[in-house]
């Protein structure tokens, strides 16, 4: 584990979206200095904190999830391995701090959503899709087939289902795969996978795990339906406490922001990753029965992860995300009043946002390590990083055109999706699973604050509020075409090589 080789990995990730930002905020768009200021102590927030939240994962959370996945298989009990399978989605999900953030912003546009119950219908999609998840590799069965069938499903109640709730749905399949939840269903996939010496298998967790969420919030959406709960929006407006701060002292102004989310983001790092830690001693005591110097090493592991994650989530909330929304915004008005140039200089500064901040999330950085190492370096981690970052680009462009223009996100999303299936027919499994994945961690925190603030922020200046949402199913869906594109050109390579 080399930590200067991770600051550098996550430094190179983050600091060409600060130069963007800078860039703009000193030519075209003006943006208040002391933003500005803000950004750039938020952006040196989230390269320490994402640093030592990875290193974290490497000690930690990783291999623990590995030994229980692999501990759980070996007792030969599917009924304990589903048991506790479920257990894991159920209260990580519950726990992660991107659903919460995510049901309060539900609940700012649709009133008469309950926030706990959103919460805990998303909860129990992945739960009962982890063990869906499980039960595949167990059985060896084809991962196209089961992301095809339950996709198909998927768009089947999507038929019946109200349109300004489809965006929430397919948003929160993205905003399950947070920084805690992905790093610890990944690692219990491949602790299955490696008992069964099925590496091919080994990847799709995360993919099928997302399906559960969106699935469930649909469901959930037609018994609002039934119950009248359309009939009447109401919507409310909500302000954060870093935006709060326009007085004061030049200090205040600076740091104060900081401050005001420190509680905030201190808590909700406590509840992320509290729940994991006590599967850990139940587990530990139960099951793995590891020695004293391997519990050492998690405990470590758990201890840099909080540290980590509270710096990164400090940096993001305190004022990184906050320009974004200043940026969407402001680009957004001058679009619709203007068009031209600066309708193609928003879609522009959208395609690049979308390139380069994926790089930048935590998740994405676990998933390329494993995936790396999974096939012995023949996928390389930076040839999935383009891949990746190209559908990500593609997506936020496509979601600040929707912004603006106010088509319906089925219009993406069913074609998108079909295009994903047909060309699992011609992609290897490995790709497929990876891709499905990849959709998932692609959509991370980072996405889900400064890239989100950016596109509500241009959906403000007059798109309807129903089209704020679907920016993370669309940059959830555009890395399924984009890697298994890239699984189709491996395989062709392969051919031309003489390789079986």
């Amino acid at each position: 584990m080399n930590v200067l080789n991770k600051l550098k990995e996550t430094a190179v990730s983050v600091l060409p979206v600060m130069a963007i930002v800078l860039l703009l905020g000193f030519t075209v768009v003006p943006l208040d200095k002391f933003l500005l200021i803000r950004f750039i102590l938020g952006g040196v927030l989230l390269i320490i904190g994402l640093t030592i939240f990875l290193v974290g994962i490497d000690l930690g959370i990783q291999p623990m999830g590995e030994r229980c996945g692999a501990e759980l298989t070996k007792k030969r009990s599917l009924p304990l391995l589903l048991g506790c399978a479920f257990l894991i989605g159920l209260i990580v999900t519950a726990a992660e701090p991107d659903i919460q953030v995510f049901g309060t912003q539900v609940r700012g546009i649709f009133g008469f959503v309950n926030k706990n119950i959103f919460t805990f219908v998303i909860a129990g999609g992945v739960g009962i899709f982890i063990t869906v998840g499980l039960v595949r590799i167990v059985f060896s069965l084809s991962i196209k087939w089961t992301l095809f069938i339950f996709y198909a499903l998927l768009f089947g109640i999507m038929i019946f289902c109200p349109d300004c709730f489809i965006g929430i749905a397919f948003d929160s399949g993205g905003a399950t795969t947070g920084p805690m939840t992905v790093p610890f269903i990944m690692a219990l996939g491949l602790g299955v996978s490696s008992v069964r010496s099925d590496s091919d298998n080994s990847f799709g967790l995360t993919g099928i795990c997302s399906v559960g969420p969106v699935m469930a919030v649909l469901i959930y959406s037609l018994i609002l339906k039934m119950t009248g709960c359309f009939d009447n929006l109401t919507a409310t407006e909500t302000v954060s406490a870093a935006e709060c701060i326009s007085e004061g002292s030049v200090m205040q102004q600076i740091f104060g922001p900081f401050g005001h989310v420190a509680l905030e983001v201190l808590r909700d790092s406590v509840i992320s990753i509290l729940p994991l830690f006590c599967l850990f001693l139940l587990f530990q005591f139960t099951l793995l029965k590891m020695t004293a110097l391997q519990v050492a090493r998690v405990v470590i592991g758990f201890i840099y992860s909080f540290v980590g994650l509270t710096i990164f989530l400090i940096g993001v909330n305190g004022g990184f995300s906050q320009v974004g929304s200043k940026l969407g915004s402001y680009l957004g008005t001058m679009a619709m009043n203007q068009g031209g140039f600066w309708f193609v200089l928003l879609i522009v500064i959208g395609i690049i946002f979308g390139a380069v901040i994926v790089c930048a999330e935590p998740a994405v950085w676990v998933l390329s390590e494993q995936v790396e190492e999974v096939s012995g370096g023949t996928i390389t981690r930076k040839l999935l990083l383009v891949f990746l970052s190209v559908g990500t680009a593609v997506a936020i462009a496509l979601a600040l055109w929707r912004s603006i223009a106010g088509f319906n996100l089925k219009y993406i999303l069913i074609p998108g999706y079909i295009l994903s299936m047909l060309l699992m027919i011609f992609c290897p499994s490995l790709f497929s699973g990876i891709a499905f994945d990849s959709g998932g961690v692609a959509s991370g925190p980072l996405t889900s604050t400064f890239v989100l603030s950016f596109t509500l922020g241009a959906a403000s200046c007059g798109a309807n509020c129903n089209d704020s949402f679907g920016v993370i199913a669309l940059v959830a869906m555009m890395p399924l075409i984009a890697i298994q594109i890239m699984g189709i050109m491996f395989k062709l390579k392969q051919r031309k090589g003489g390789l079986k």
